[in-house]
């Protein structure tokens, strides 16, 4: 726990750093729109950043009490609902957001009718049902968290409309009442919004329903889970892996960074008529058969008792706790997880630094070549005439008015740009995701058998795969027409103009890629025969598109902020250059007009000059306080 203390301490000072650099930029007037973007960015990206803890298990397997042991033991009491039998019938997330009230959100069962997924209705909030938490009476706080056990009795029809039933199980028969209904979840997902300091600081748990719901719920499928951070998948003790277990492992999971098997209920291996080694030997056992057949290393196989450690938490009973084993999980759990998310963004954050110390030197750099300039402009008139200076006058003025002309020119080409722009918005605009949406659905509705689904589908990611290059094709066409311009006007006017920034679809194509490797693991040829089966795959579909449409919305906004700033570092240098020929202009006119002391301008730009370079120096010295910010508290974390 101190860990994620530490690394939340670590975001806030890195905030504080960067908040600091960007605000002596702004007084410097040496940060453009580009570079404030990026500023911009680089605060949401802390402030944003979540640490998911996703816990998977068949029912029955404690997971909710390994939650309540984990992170809830400081109330005193379970706070989740942890009963034999199933206590989670809805994947419950549990997060702060400091917008929202301390409360539960439940979305109903009967959503899942439509074809919009989970994540399409996150920021519906008339389609919540809401319930508020009262924080100082934690009995309460637990009888609204037994919602998420909520079931009700629905006609077979209406479960298999959901997804929920499976019409060809040869099992449904025995699961139905008399009247045939048959019992289904009251609610489709659950969002806890609790104060929680270390959900303050970030952190998002997701606890699952039992395994039976991974396959039929596709935002566990094609987003909760995989993009989970650390998942804890729970074992009991006793039984080891179960055939579902293996399927699950396998399809949803799989061994990787941050995948962690956890064997719970040892306590049930604790036999009296047994030494302490014999059981612990047994236990031992049973985390090397895990392992092999999981395909993990044993080390990463966390032999525990939730129920004990929970109990010496609440108690005191440090021998319990110790016995439990739940200290060596929680180790794992953050002193693998954290430094690994930290070096992460640790790197994202170094880049975003790099682009604004590059963008504030090139800003210096114009602004100190001008000064200079303009010094050797001014020092060459000593003892000069009239005559001279007025030559002078004549030359920058005639320097002023080709700027202006090749500023006249440019009109042309950002008319060129407009034009580039729109197109790239016909390949990786929303309108042309939603439209080969509507026709892959048609396509699915209208095929006969569940095989003939998979055609429409395939085509689909193969369509949005040649969307993101065209888009790809025409930022770069978009590029270097701005890098060409940009050659140019340094050429012509000696100015020293940094490339435009770049800007590639490559991670989204990478996006849609995992979406269809993840939906052809849960749809391969051998599952489509049954028609059921074909009923699943077009509400999987559902979600694929959201996922789709949330990658595509992404890629838009990076597009349109692209597009925003890559001309800001050229304007920004013209605006500058063009403010310099102006001072030129005036500050020979006076010394023409005898209104003004050669000397004191020549002084005055000395002292200007001067003034450039302590605050260059000032802000070097607090861009590499925000380096150590960056870098120093990692140490400490590490020594931790």
């Amino acid at each position: 726990m101190q860990d994620f203390q530490q690394y939340g301490a670590w975001r806030a000072a890195v905030a504080v750093a960067l908040e600091g650099y960007g605000a002596a930029l702004q007084q410097a007037a040496l940060i453009d729109a580009a570079g404030e973007q990026q500023l911009a960015h680089a605060l949401a990206r802390l402030r944003d950043d979540r640490l998911s803890v996703a816990f998977v298990a068949e029912f029955s397997r404690g997971k909710t009490e390994l939650i309540n042991a984990i992170f809830f033991a400081d109330y005193g009491q379970r706070i989740l609902p942890s009963t034999a039998g199933r206590t989670t019938m809805c994947p419950t997330e549990l997060l702060w957001d400091p917008a929202l009230p301390p409360c539960i959100r439940l979305l109903p069962i009967g959503t899942r009718a439509g074809q919009l997924s989970t994540s399409d209705f996150r920021d519906d909030q008339t389609a919540w049902t809401v319930l508020p938490l009262d924080l100082e009476a934690p009995d309460q706080m637990h009888e609204t968290f037994r919602q998420v056990s909520q079931t009700r009795r629905v006609p077979a029809d209406e479960a298999e409309r959901y997804g929920l039933v499976d019409p060809l199980d040869p099992d449904l028969a025995a699961s139905l009442a008399p009247d045939g209904t048959v019992e289904i979840p009251a609610w489709r997902h659950a969002i806890i919004n609790l104060p929680h300091p270390l959900l303050k600081q970030g952190l998002v748990i997701l606890d699952t329903p039992g395994l039976n719901a991974i396959g039929t719920e596709p935002e566990l499928t094609l987003n909760l889970i995989p993009n989970a951070h650390a998942v804890l998948f729970v074992l009991a003790a006793e039984t080891g892996v179960t055939k579902s277990d293996i399927e699950v492992w396998r399809t949803h999971i799989g061994a990787g960074p941050g995948r962690l098997a956890v064997l719970n209920k040892i306590d049930a291996m604790w036999d009296e008529l047994r030494s302490a080694q014999e059981n612990d030997a047994e236990i031992a056992r049973q985390q090397r058969d895990v392992a092999q057949l999981l395909g993990l290393d044993a080390a990463r196989v966390y032999p525990v008792s939730a129920q004990k450690a929970l109990v010496g938490k609440i108690n005191g009973d440090m021998a319990l706790l110790e016995k439990s084993r739940l200290g060596a999980l929680e180790a794992a759990l953050f002193h693998d997880l954290i430094p690994a998310r930290r070096d992460i963004v640790r790197r994202q954050l170094r880049r975003d630094l790099d682009a604004l110390l590059a963008g504030q030197q090139a800003l210096a750099g114009a602004r100190a070549r001008d000064l200079v300039e303009q010094l050797q402009e001014l020092r060459s008139l000593r003892g000069k005439n009239q005559g001279v200076i007025a030559h002078m006058m004549r030359r920058v003025d005639a320097e002023k008015k080709e700027f202006d002309a090749s500023l006249f020119k440019l009109q042309g080409t950002r008319a060129v740009f407009a034009r580039l722009s729109t197109e790239l918005y016909t390949s990786l605009g929303m309108d042309a995701v939603q439209d080969q949406t509507e026709a892959v659905r048609a396509a699915m509705q209208a095929a006969r058998f569940a095989t003939g689904m998979r055609a429409p589908v395939r085509t689909y990611f193969e369509q949005m795969r040649v969307n993101l290059e065209v888009s790809n094709a025409k930022i770069a066409e978009i590029g270097a027409m701005m890098e060409t311009m940009t050659r140019r006007f340094s050429a012509e006017h000696g100015l020293a103009l940094s490339a435009p920034m770049n800007l590639s679809l490559d991670r989204y194509r990478q996006e849609i890629d995992e979406i269809e490797a993840l939906f052809l693991k849960q749809f391969g040829t051998a599952t489509l025969w049954m028609t059921s089966r074909a009923t699943l795959l077009e509400r999987f579909f559902d979600s694929i598109a959201s996922r789709v449409r949330r990658s595509f919305r992404a890629a838009n906004a990076d597009a349109e902020s692209w597009l925003k700033v890559i001309m800001a570092p050229l304007e920004a240098q013209i605006r500058q250059h063009r403010d310099q020929l102006r001072h030129r202009q005036a500050s020979i006119q006076r010394i023409h007009d005898a209104t003004d002391s050669l000397e004191q301008k020549i002084a005055a730009f000395e002292e200007g000059q001067a003034g450039l370079e302590r605050t260059r120096a000032r802000l070097a010295a607090v861009a590499a306080g925000v380096a150590a910010v960056l870098d120093g508290e990692s140490a400490e974390l590490e020594a931790a």
